[in-house]
């Protein structure tokens, strides 16, 4: 027992718990976290985290997971990652990406191919919203050859605070991911958009697509904007609209933002929002979404033993915390290195690594 209870990764802080928790899933390490939340006036795990544990729980089959009885501490045994059938209530504080971003890490290494349905809030302005992670960030999956039958189905929207909502998510097998070397950019060739508007007048939807081309047209005139109606039982039980809006360069490379509603705010301002926010992304640069940074260097550690390069923008702190975070579990460390030393305006970073070539040994051999 002590030869194991030495190995044991330990942390501080309620702070990039979800990385954590599928970090110690995929490398097979258990992980100890404390002091979550001590110092505030209503310490421990909050539902949302509760909700992804027992959801991870039910992914995995023989992960023992531990919390201490005021919720500042939790020990987590790892087991294997079983995939099958699977649905999940999430809480109604966090939106259904929030539950979906660490199962699309795990999912390809699953001994069964996964068939999640999760039922919920699907977009609110703290976590990626379901249209994003349908466009954006499946697709920086396939960069791996995760693509035959990889898909989310949106059931139902569901908008804050009552919900409502339904997504599918399906994800196959792979025994092993590729490794990706994606060091060109390229130029932005077009840009594509959803706005999709529940419980609200249907002319909500067009409102935000005439305000965000008054901005994008003046760039690039390949844009399209789709409008996406719910009626009736498909559309949740509260009133609310978004706009997500993705950039697509010639190289494949995508940049996404979004913006949701709040009160009192109009549709026009929500999708100026959005497409200010798009283009500042456009901006920072690099072949990868700044949302998504973790997920591809995950995959780039996770890889085949070859040597992965990629380009990005400056890393966000998550990200920053994600690097050091791998080091720990799987002793791999990047090399990062400004992308064009020729011109020190240049903010763009090119991270390589050696890939840990992580086989997916959960498989069935069926």
């Amino acid at each position: 027992m002590l030869s194991t209870m030495t190995s044991v990764l330990h942390f501080s802080g309620h702070q990039y718990l979800r990385h954590r928790l599928v970090l110690s899933i995929l490398s097979g390490k258990p992980l100890k976290i404390d002091k979550i939340r001590s110092d505030d006036k209503n310490p421990g795990l909050r539902d949302y985290e509760v909700s992804l544990l027992r959801l991870l729980e039910r992914v995995t089959n023989g992960t023992i997971i531990e919390i201490s009885v005021t919720g500042t501490a939790i020990l987590l045994k790892p087991g294997i990652i079983a995939g099958g059938s699977i649905t999940h209530e999430c809480p109604l504080s966090r939106s259904v990406g929030y539950f979906l971003e660490p199962i699309i890490m795990l999912a390809p290494f699953a001994k069964k191919p996964m068939h999640l349905t999760l039922r919920g809030i699907t977009s609110d302005d703290q976590d990626l919203s379901v249209d994003l992670i349908r466009t954006v960030t499946l697709p920086h999956l396939q960069l791996f050859g995760i693509s035959d039958g990889l898909e989310l189905r949106i059931k139902k929207r569901g908008s804050p605070p009552v919900g409502g909502g339904e997504v599918q998510f399906l994800c196959p097998i792979v025994k092993q991911i590729k490794t990706v070397n994606f060091v060109d950019p390229g130029r932005i060739k077009r840009i594509r958009g959803i706005a999709h508007a529940v419980r609200v007048s249907p002319q909500f939807s067009n409102r935000m697509i005439e305000a965000s081309r008054s901005i994008l047209n003046r760039y690039i005139p390949d844009i399209y904007l789709y409008s996406d109606v719910y009626k009736g039982e498909d559309s949740g039980k509260s009133p609310g609209y978004a706009l997500s809006l993705l950039a697509e360069s010639t190289t494949g490379a995508i940049h996404s933002a979004e913006a949701v509603s709040k009160p009192g705010v109009t549709p026009e301002d929500i999708a100026l929002l959005a497409s200010r926010a798009l283009l500042s992304e456009i901006r920072r640069g690099g072949s990868i979404d700044r949302k998504h940074q973790t997920l591809v260097l995950l995959m780039m550690v996770l890889g085949s033993e070859d040597v992965g390069r990629v380009r990005m923008g400056e890393p966000s702190p998550r990200t920053i915390q994600f690097l050091r975070d791998v080091r720990d579990y799987f002793g791999t460390s990047f090399k990062i290195v400004p992308a064009d030393k020729s011109d020190p305006d240049c903010t763009e970073l090119l991270y390589s690594c050696y890939g840990t070539g992580y086989v997916n040994a959960n498989r069935s051999l069926a």
